[in-house]
């Protein structure tokens, strides 16, 4: 059984390292949620590193917060990749 690494165990990426993860630059595709990055790559709906309005490579808490139609619970079904700093 793999035990699932805790936040201070991840790796830390800043904005700017976060931006390079676009699903552009690189096949990668990570958006942030307070502090939290997940790779969001194998979701169809994130392919091009756009969902909607939104931009992959970019901190998504104050939109998330203000205008989603869903809770934060989606990102459950993402893996975390680190911490934004």
């Amino acid at each position: 059984m793999t035990v699932p690494e805790s936040p201070t165990n991840l790796p830390t990426y800043t904005a700017r390292q976060l931006a390079l993860r676009n699903g552009q630059d690189r096949d990668e595709i990570w958006v942030a949620y307070q502090g939290q990055i997940y790779d969001v790559s194998r979701s169809r709906l994130w392919q091009r590193g756009k969902h909607y309005e939104h931009w992959a490579g970019q901190d998504l808490t104050a939109e998330l917060d203000k205008d989603a139609p869903h809770t934060a619970n989606v990102f459950d079904n993402f893996p975390v990749v680190g911490q934004l700093v």
